[in-house]
């Protein structure tokens, strides 16, 4: 079976990733060439073909940066993306992540007669368009590019997802969502992979951590509003500032003396972040199932949410605390310890019941798209 995907992902291949969909694309890609598929990438951001340890192919997009820069999008871009998908001639082509480009790997496997597979990475993706609109459109950088891109992605998106072959989503509350509309859906968690500590060193875990963009779509003037009222704890956020809001709190919290501002950090030196930290603090009002949260898990660490709580796992399995909007709860909750052996092992248990890249995951994921080539119309 040949799998195609595109977007880019050589970064978080050779582990240094852009952001979590980019992430799952990269294991989802590991764990079907393990199985001994053949999996091809097409990266339009490298530079070169290579082939992965794991045997994924990577191809460059021969003259991506070429032409007029105002238009070269539909006279050199997409023209030339759609002729490498469609020349992969695969077996299934897999988009994940909201972008109108997908459309083109659709109509590629359509010219070829290949399945089609739409993976879900956030709950926006199955939500109304005047939540779309709130959470997303007016909360992010917009500039030209952006607005176009958000309105064509408002016209193909409801089209990709009723005319997927297979809509893969994150957490059942994704797909009771898309019950509603009348659409199938198969829940597939997001997969972690185990990793050894390497040569971070173990710390007293006095810090409570925030990972991610600072902006306003992530609740970045939230987390400052949480910090003024926590004098006495302490704080660690790992990101850069995205837009305006960020840039301005970024700067308002250097004077904080229970603030380490760490700004970007590679993967492996985050995930050392998070394994020394006492709790996750979560403000985005909009996710879909935070790779953040099962690293945290995956360490032992609980996650404080103010809204987030991706198929209600956080307060079924108790890996943490949901306040549902609450500011104020969120802020009582930080005095709360659970940093117990007890809580630890729960937490390090349910990511290897449900999220580790083992043997296990690997067979039913190549059983999945196995089952969906045999099941030709």
């Amino acid at each position: 079976m040949k799998i195609c995907f595109w977007g880019n992902i050589a970064g978080a291949l050779r582990g240094n990733t852009d952001g979590g969909g980019e992430l799952q694309i990269a294991l989802l890609a590991k764990a079907l060439a393990l199985a001994g598929n053949e999996v091809v990438i097409i990266d339009y951001k490298t530079t070169e073909d290579f082939v992965t340890p794991d045997g994924i192919k990577i191809f460059k997009i021969n003259g991506w940066n070429k032409g007029i820069r105002i238009i070269r999008s539909f006279t050199n871009r997409l023209p030339q993306l759609y002729k490498n998908l469609k020349e992969q001639n695969a077996d299934v082509y897999y988009c994940r992540i909201r972008d109108f480009r997908h459309i083109l790997a659709f109509w590629a496997a359509k010219k070829v007669k290949a399945k089609f597979v739409l993976g879900l990475a956030s709950d926006l993706d199955v939500m109304n368009f005047w939540k779309r609109l709130k959470h997303d459109h007016l909360v992010s950088k917009r500039g030209m590019w952006a607005f176009s891109s958000g309105f064509l992605i408002e016209l193909v998106y409801p089209y990709l997802t009723r005319k997927a072959d297979l809509v893969l989503v994150q957490h059942e509350g994704q797909k009771q969502l898309l019950i509603r509309k009348n659409i199938k859906s198969l829940v597939f968690p997001n997969l972690f992979e185990d990793r050894k500590m390497g040569l971070c060193q173990p710390q007293v875990r006095n810090d409570f951590i925030y990972v991610g963009f600072l902006d306003k779509r992530k609740g970045f003037k939230t987390l400052f509003e949480i910090i003024k009222k926590s004098p006495s704890h302490n704080f660690t956020i790992v990101g850069p500032p995205r837009d305006k809001s960020g840039i301005l709190y970024f700067k308002k919290l250097k004077s904080f003396s229970n603030v380490t501002l760490t700004g970007k950090l590679s993967h492996p030196e985050t995930l050392c972040q998070i394994a020394n930290s006492k709790a996750l603090i979560s403000t985005s009002a909009m996710e879909g199932f935070p790779n953040i949260f099962i690293e945290s898990w995956s360490y032992g660490i609980p996650v404080i949410s103010l809204y987030v709580d991706p198929g209600g796992v956080i307060e079924k399995e108790k890996l943490g605390h949901v306040t549902y909007g609450d500011l104020e709860k969120l802020v009582d909750t930080l005095d709360y310890d659970e940093n117990s052996g007890g809580f630890s092992n729960r937490a390090k248990t349910y990511v290897e019941n449900n999220h580790l890249l083992n043997a296990k995951r690997i067979e039913e994921i190549n059983r999945l798209f196995n089952d969906l080539l045999i099941n030709k119309n």
